[in-house]
């Protein structure tokens, strides 16, 4: 017997089709990019990320270039949670073994930035890459609100990296997962307050890449 979402499910389509999230043209209900965007991200590749400070390895899905940057922007800033997802597949699909070893750990959005977005970016990919590799989820880490990464010059991004703390027991050996791996000053925060609080491995997995 049809359900009443079966039976609206046309018409809503109707009213607002689905739209590619890499370039805005129709797209199919299931997936949210389109066959020329999901080519074009398929095509940038993932690429091995040099290891921030206290990093042993570090992996990015793809360069935070063309339709890579857009569903990131898409996800952070046009508040589409549910890119998240796409996101996590790409990286499942692309990482290394040898990074995909551990409990991962998200890595955690300013309160203040998690407040006006709704949600942290970095914690829904990691919730759907463990749903996807069968990881343990560890969430132990926290951060201060400070300046916001977007905008600043590397240089002052390295010389005043966020504060991250550790909370409760951090795994042995810790997945950092983040969306966009720019100048690493983030990645090195987390990693030094895991180690210091007893993690042996940081690996860290990413999205993006800024070259």
């Amino acid at each position: 017997m049809p359900t009443l979402r079966s039976l609206l499910d046309p018409a809503l389509s109707l009213l607002a089709p689905p739209l590619c999230v890499g370039c805005g043209a129709l797209s199919t209900p299931e997936a949210l990019l389109c066959g020329p965007c999901n080519r074009s991200l398929e095509r940038l590749g993932p690429v091995r990320v040099p290891p921030p400070r206290g990093v042993d390895l570090a992996w990015a899905a793809a360069a935070h270039e063309g339709v890579a940057q857009r569903v990131v922007v898409a996800m952070k800033f046009g508040g589409l949670a549910s890119v998240a997802g796409l996101l996590a597949a790409r990286m499942a699909e692309t990482a290394p073994l040898e990074a995909l070893g551990g409990s991962l750990v998200a890595v955690p959005a300013a309160p203040a930035r998690r407040r006006r977005r709704g949600f942290d970016p970095a914690a829904a990919i990691a919730a759907e890459l463990a749903a996807r590799c069968g990881l343990p989820l560890a969430s132990c880490l926290r951060r201060a609100d400070g300046p916001r990464q977007v905008g600043r010059s590397r240089a002052d991004r390295l010389a005043r990296p966020p504060r991250v703390t550790v909370s409760g027991r951090p795994p042995e050996q810790a997945v950092l997962v983040d969306d966009v791996v720019t100048t690493g000053a983030t990645l090195a925060a987390c990693a030094a307050a895991l180690r210091a609080a007893g993690s042996h491995r940081v690996v860290a997995l990413a999205f993006a890449w800024t070259r």
